[in-house]
């Protein structure tokens, strides 16, 4: 019995097969992706300054995609829960976590994550960094960074600031400004921005280190007093005011950050191209109406970049953490 007509048919289907496949582009086996739905996952209740970010992004991303991509709120335990719903997912593209100042500080809270903050992860894209605001009620004698180092010298429980939670940007802007300027501020936490600003305007606190998005109609308003910039760097938002380094505490620089992330493991191939959908999408006019609101600072940077700036914003949150003998409770 002859096998040749069999052996010959196989041949020109295999020939005729790579015929097609070498005419094809040589990412076509990346090209379907996304194929479904994306879901971003941000570790905090809707409305906040996280969610309202990432959802521009994943509304300027999924026109550059062609996909549907949605936000899944999963607030908790300082974060924890919803980035552990990322750690755990399929290393496919389809589930991301919208990283943030949380992230740098939790490992130096948190003798125990459910998940390792480096290995469980692969960095996407750091989207923006972005400040916070030192402000006083108007009614205030302080009016200057030297005005409230002077007022924190002069009776060392007199000054108290609000903080909205342990570990918060508000809450260690507020410790890195006393481990430098060598003053002592009493330490009032808030379940969030809105209490602590209410107090600060009736009085019963005299100073925060708040988020742009919390304060700054109210600075337009005249209902606060700005005194200073968080950043290293003055604001091109807020350009008439200094920074805290240059108003009298060299060194000070306390910065918050939002930064893509998908599971480990993730093909890299994936990676680069929600890398370069979300570069794109910070470019948009949507974004930059944004940052003007929130006090952004676009980036979109290499995943590479958002690894190196996250471990060193670990490192120097860690010693300020330790210092200050901050523990969650």
């Amino acid at each position: 019995m002859s096998y040749r007509p069999a052996r010959e048919a196989f041949s020109l289907f295999a020939l005729a097969a790579w015929a097609l496949i070498s005419v094809l582009p040589v990412n076509d086996a990346f090209a379907l992706y996304p194929e479904k739905t994306i879901r971003i996952v941000v570790p905090f209740a809707p409305g906040g300054g996280t969610d309202v970010i990432a959802r521009t992004l994943a509304q300027e991303m999924a026109k550059d995609l062609g996909a549907t991509i949605i936000i899944e709120n999963k607030p908790g335990a300082g974060t924890i829960i919803g980035t552990q719903t990322v750690a755990t997912s399929e290393p496919d593209g389809y589930t991301l976590l919208m990283g943030t100042f949380a992230n740098a500080v939790n490992p130096s809270l948190n003798a125990r994550l459910p998940y390792d903050p480096h290995k469980d992860f692969a960095a996407v894209a750091l989207i923006a960094r972005s400040f916070n605001i030192v402000v006083v009620n108007p009614a205030s004698p302080i009016k200057s960074i030297a005005d409230l180092i002077a007022a924190a010298e002069s009776d060392p429980n007199k000054i108290s600031y609000g903080t909205y939670g342990t570990g918060t940007s508000a809450h260690l802007a507020g410790e890195l400004f006393k481990n430098l300027a060598k003053v002592n501020l009493t330490t009032v936490p808030y379940k969030g921005a809105a209490p602590a600003i209410t107090d600060l305007l009736g009085g019963q606190i005299q100073v925060m280190f708040t988020t742009v998005a919390s304060a700054a109609s109210l600075i337009a308003a005249g209902q606060l007093r700005a005194l200073a910039v968080s950043s290293g760097d003055r604001s091109p938002a807020f350009p008439e005011l200094p920074t805290v380094a240059e108003a009298g505490v060299p060194g000070y620089a306390a910065e918050s950050w939002y930064g893509l992330y998908a599971p480990a493991k993730t093909p890299a191939e994936t990676i680069d191209r929600l890398n370069k959908s979300a570069a794109k999408a910070v470019q948009s006019e949507v974004f930059k109406r944004l940052g003007v609101n929130e006090g952004l600072v676009m980036v979109a940077s290499e995943p590479a970049e958002l690894d190196r700036y996250v471990r060193g914003e670990e490192e120097r949150w860690r010693k300020v953490i330790h210092d200050a003998n901050i523990k969650v409770e």
